[in-house]
């Protein structure tokens, strides 16, 4: 296997260990046996370990002398804080995308979000539900065009999913969420960068009130 090929692979288990991690699969404090996950997983061990220290680094796992990695936990107040500097950034990141944001990049937008309205009618699929909403936020952050801005906010976005997961199994918070990407989207297409704005911020600080109240 080239060194392209084995960054490749380790690249696909990273993403395969996010979604199980943002599903809720692979709950906070929940062990990251590299064994065990390259035997689930069907892939040695070498892109596990180095998925795994991935996970460390983006602050979705820690490891102890002891225990080995497991997936992140944080306390209530921590939680509070990653969402107060996301409704700030990601309020920027929409502010900034809306003068960049193309067409085609709209048109994007818009779709993800009809996937989401038509999962409503669905029974709660919180793996599909996640990845969409991860999905938007990207494309909104990598939109705006600032790297520094970005980087903060791929961080804070992992781990504020962290501890989502019931989150999604409501059916009144997952039509919030929607409701509230589409006005997002409606001043991107706009051209409203305030609106935008505050849209953005408006729909973090929400997620916080829903995510600590479940």
């Amino acid at each position: 296997m080239t060194a392209a090929e084995r960054a490749l692979l380790t690249d696909s288990v990273h993403e395969q260990l996010r979604e199980l991690v943002f599903s809720g699969e692979l709950g906070p404090g929940a062990p990251l046996s590299v064994p065990a996950l390259a035997a689930r997983l069907g892939v040695s061990r070498t892109p596990v370990r180095e998925a795994v220290q991935q996970l460390i680094y983006e602050g979705l796992a820690v490891h102890t002398r002891n225990a080995g990695a497991r997936v992140a936990s944080l306390d209530a107040e921590s939680v509070r804080s990653v969402f107060r500097v996301r409704e700030v950034l990601d309020g920027l990141a929409a502010y900034e995308a809306t003068s960049s944001a193309s067409h085609e990049v709209v048109a994007r937008l818009r779709t993800m979000v009809e996937d989401q309205r038509a999962l409503l009618a669905t029974e709660a699929d919180q793996r599909r539900d996640a990845g969409l909403d991860l999905e938007f936020h990207t494309l909104v952050r990598e939109t705006a065009r600032n790297r520094p801005l970005s980087e903060a906010l791929e961080r804070l976005d992992g781990q504020s999913h962290l501890y989502r997961s019931d989150m999604w199994t409501s059916q009144l918070n997952r039509r919030l969420a929607v409701d509230e990407h589409e006005r997002i989207v409606a001043a991107i297409e706009a051209g409203d960068a305030d609106g935008a704005r505050v849209a953005a911020s408006a729909h973090v600080a929400g997620l916080l009130v829903r995510t600590t109240r479940t």
